[in-house]
């Protein structure tokens, strides 16, 4: 039986050490606070993040890092993206042997514009971000501790990594595909947070589907855009973690980034909004970062502009999408055929 540490007992973490638990693993789920890791074990739920659902009597709650990773096959961080550095420098001191390492967090370190398995590959010594494995998706823990159907894509540039994680979650209900495109699997699960703040706030405004159709799909086309330039794959963004990542988060009562965005429409400031939502919403801080990015590598990103002056400008929504409205005429399919002649012309 193969040890498999999930690291953060957030939603997802839970959601995800249920499923592992489902394929007869030894699975232990770390968190930081004591407080947690008590309630947890004393009542089977995890009353903040997944109230409805009890946690399986065989999943073992740590809140030692080094007790917790000791002796594990796979290590799987699931921790906000803020969090991932100071948490890989404690790993690196603990990794006595070589793990798989696994991650299944969405953004991108505004300070660096590095990649989430980039940060990771940097804090442990023993390791390259090439062998890192992300694990992306259309994915709501809810519906994952439910046990609804749901498809994920594990991806790396070590094949046998992205085959033995594909091995540890795929059960009945969690369908898991590979693939060697780990810059567009990230990028489509970071970038997507932006685009489901952008669907919040036209539903907020009270417009309909015509709108949010629009942002969805012309989101996709910013986000393939800037992903191609930093060498991802066009035709990811075809697939889960491109266009059903951003269905599931741009349609869902379930996302925040698509409640705060929602706020924002209604014309609350971002700080109420995070107090009412209790909880990180990885969409704003991805934004502040993809707005930098974008600028550095000089490629055309207006939604995500938009929202950004909206979070951090005090821009307000209505007039935001009055002048993504009013941009100047052009072809549909320039983006497409531009990124594809970049691409392929040689």
């Amino acid at each position: 039986m193969s040890k498999v540490t999930v690291l953060g007992a957030g939603s997802w973490g839970t959601a995800l050490s249920m499923v592992l638990c489902d394929n007869h693993l030894d699975v232990c789920l770390w968190t930081h606070r004591s407080e947690q890791k008590d309630l947890m074990q004393r009542t089977k739920k995890n009353e903040r993040y997944l109230p409805n659902i009890t946690l399986p009597d065989e999943l073992v709650i740590e809140d030692h890092l080094e007790e917790a990773i000791d002796g594990a096959d796979a290590v799987v961080i699931v921790v906000p993206t803020k969090a991932i550095r100071s948490l890989a420098k404690r790993m690196n001191a603990f990794l006595k042997h070589h793990p798989v390492i696994i991650h299944a967090s969405k953004g991108i370190e505004p300070e660096t514009h590095l990649r989430i398995s980039e940060v990771i590959g940097s804090e442990l010594s023993s390791y390259s971000a090439d062998e890192i494995v992300a694990l992306s998706g259309p994915s709501h823990a809810e519906e994952v501790g439910f046990k609804h159907p749901t498809t994920i894509t594990a991806a790396s540039q070590n094949k046998n990594n992205t085959l033995f994680t594909q091995d540890l979650f795929m059960t009945q209900y969690f369908r898991v595909y590979t693939s060697s495109d780990i810059i567009g699997v990230e990028l489509g699960g970071a970038l997507k947070n932006i685009i489901a703040l952008g669907a919040g706030i036209s539903d907020g405004l009270g417009y309909g589907d015509n709108a949010k159709a629009a942002l969805i799909t012309r989101g996709l086309a910013e986000i393939t855009r800037l992903a191609a330039d930093m060498g991802a794959n066009p035709l990811t963004f075809n697939g889960l973690s491109g266009v059903g990542d951003l269905i599931v988060t741009c349609t869902s009562v379930h996302s925040r980034n698509w409640k705060a965005g929602h706020l924002l429409g209604q014309g609350y400031d971002i700080d109420d909004i995070l107090a009412q939502l209790g909880m990180i919403v990885e969409g704003i801080r991805t934004t502040e970062a993809v707005h930098s990015l974008a600028k550095k590598q000089k490629v055309d990103m207006p939604i995500t502009d938009g929202i950004y002056s909206a979070i951090f400008d005090n821009r307000s929504a209505k007039e935001i999408v009055d002048r993504l409205m009013a941009r100047d005429r052009t072809n549909e399919m320039d983006d497409i055929s531009s990124i594809l002649s970049d691409r392929y012309s040689n």
